[in-house]
């Protein structure tokens, strides 16, 4: 013997950077959000042009965030800022979007109303348990931001007055799965609260 020990090496963990291309592409919607709602303001939603405009804003900022999602899992490149970040882009980016389409009378302020209440109401939810565990997105979660998105959509492009009868139903449906997505979210929430037995 040597007299010598062995030491076991400590594992080391990659520091993920918070300049990455996932956060790049979070930063990039938030800096849409104004962009997007400016451009609806020229519109005022009775100028096609201005409305084609709005709507591909929304959609690339829409398409961001399933990129970013991916782009973070599938290379390792979640952060904190991330977390706190991806969220608050999306909903200022739907927000932004339901409220200027209720203040040109495209879409009822209660609809607005109920959908924000909603995703403002789960993402403080999210925060209250955020010590017992996360609430990961379902996917039912995963629908209603999709058909919000349809929805959403649906409404800013100068559809012919046939297609567009058919945005009412699909914001419908898009409120159906918020309302519905809520209260499964609310009961994982008290699942996560509820002491051990």
């Amino acid at each position: 013997m040597t007299g010598a020990t062995e030491s076991t090496p400590v594992p080391v963990v990659a520091r993920v950077p918070v300049l990455n291309a996932a956060n790049a592409l979070t930063a990039l919607r938030l800096v849409l959000v104004p962009v997007f709602a400016a451009s609806v303001v020229v519109s005022a939603m009775t100028h096609a042009g201005w409305q084609m405009v709005a709507c591909l804003i929304f959609a690339v900022a829409s398409a961001t965030d399933l990129v970013d999602g991916w782009i973070a899992r599938r290379f390792a490149l979640v952060t904190s800022v991330g977390k706190v970040a991806d969220p608050i882009a999306d909903k200022a980016l739907t927000g932004a979007a339901l409220l200027l389409l209720s203040w040109y009378d495209q879409l009822p302020w209660w609809v607005t109303a109920v959908i924000l209440v909603r995703e403002l109401g789960i993402t403080a939810l999210r925060f209250w348990v955020i010590r017992h565990g996360v609430i990961a997105a379902s996917r039912g979660g995963k629908i209603k931001t999709a058909l919000q998105i349809l929805a959403i959509t649906w409404y800013l492009w100068p559809m012919p007055e046939a297609l567009a009868a058919v945005g009412p139903w699909i914001m419908a449906a898009a409120v159906g799965v918020t309302v519905l997505t809520g209260f499964d979210y609310v009961a994982q929430a008290l699942r996560l609260r509820r002491p051990a037995a």
